[in-house]
């Protein structure tokens, strides 16, 4: 072989170990620019495992928080259920002594009159009664008593009636609830509540009587869980009286007087007809927007340490929400009342 021929097969050789110097150059920059891929995606990897054991953590500590409040609610449900057959049994036995007095009350009346007549009977037939009668008369105020005794019954007639009555609406208001859902009168399980709640309605030395407007719709009973639907009841107007209380703080007698104390409970059918319409509104303190959005959470209160549970309108919404398929909104403006409105099937 020539001299040119080795040559040219040198520089030929030179020039494939350039082509491979580069290939092997891009390569070690590949190289390092997949392993730095690589180790951002394992740093990625890592953190995203991280997260998912820190939020598995989370997961874990909310289930353990939810279970306790599941524990909490059942043990408050069996206190609940046992109060509720307590009171009926109350209430029961409240009725049979009270039943006994009415029902002797109307005689005893039928009784006095006979006397008092007797009595007029005697003084026609004998108008010059003995010294030591008429001082009798006149000690005991024979004309007083004729005419104070039968308000006096009265009187106790009317005692009678409002024990009667507020032990009926204990009875239905504590009625325990089945498995199954039963035809139920809404508006007679809003007046027992009313009904209930009657001593904190009342004037009092601080603020007149707070009004009660009643709009109620014509509507047939409804097919739901009775007592649980009370404790609804019982919830929002309570509710709604602490607003109105604190409402009137600062204010004189005469200046809640001009302005009073109102709660309007509005029922009605909504146009599908096959749900009922419940609205309870009150011209308290209002809520704020950041509070609405917060009230249905469980163990939320904005009453004071000892005051509030946070329990009372998350339960109000379960029993609603998940227990009639139904629903439960808000709607309040600051300084202006608030309103809950429910709606939940007939059937």
């Amino acid at each position: 072989m020539e001299m040119g021929d080795y040559q040219q097969e040198i520089k030929e050789l030179k020039k494939a170990n350039r082509i491979l110097q580069k290939q092997l150059e891009r390569s070690e920059s590949d190289r390092i620019k997949l392993e730095d891929v690589n180790n951002k995606k394992e740093c990625l990897l890592r953190k995203v495992i991280d997260e998912l054991k820190e939020y598995q953590n989370k997961l874990e500590d909310r289930s353990h928080e939810l279970e306790m409040m599941l524990l909490n609610l059942q043990i408050m449900q069996n206190k609940m259920s046992t109060l509720g057959s307590l009171v009926a049994d109350v209430a029961h036995e409240i009725n049979n002594p009270v039943g006994f007095i009415a029902g002797n009350l109307t005689p005893a009346k039928e009784y006095i009159q006979n006397l008092l007549h007797l009595i007029d009977l005697y003084q026609q037939t004998y108008p010059k009664a003995s010294q030591e009668i008429q001082e009798t008369i006149q000690v005991i105020d024979l004309e007083y008593v004729r005419e104070d005794l039968p308000k006096l019954i009265s009187s106790m007639r009317e005692g009678t009636d409002r024990i009667s009555n507020i032990s009926n609406s204990l009875r239905t208001f504590s009625r325990a609830d089945t498995e199954q859902k039963v035809i139920f009168d809404i508006h007679e399980g809003m007046n027992n509540t009313l009904l209930i709640l009657k001593h904190r309605l009342k004037a009092n030395k601080i603020r007149p009587a707070i009004q009660i407007v009643k709009d109620y719709g014509n509507f047939p009973p409804v097919k739901c869980f009775p007592g649980q639907l009370n404790q609804v009841f019982m919830n929002l107007l309570a509710n709604a009286i602490d607003a109105l209380e604190e409402s009137n703080s600062g204010l004189s007698f005469n200046e809640i007087k001009a302005n009073p104390n109102q709660i309007t409970i509005h029922t009605d059918l909504i146009e599908d007809i096959n749900h009922v319409l419940i609205r309870v509104k009150d011209n308290g303190v209002g809520i704020s927007p950041d509070v609405q959005l917060k009230m249905f959470d469980n163990l939320f209160t904005t009453k004071p340490v000892g005051k509030g549970t946070g329990l009372g309108l998350s339960i109000a919404y379960q029993i609603i929400v998940q227990k009639h398929k139904g629903t439960l909104e808000v709607n309040s403006v600051l300084g202006a009342g608030s309103e809950f409105i429910i709606t939940i099937p007939i059937s």
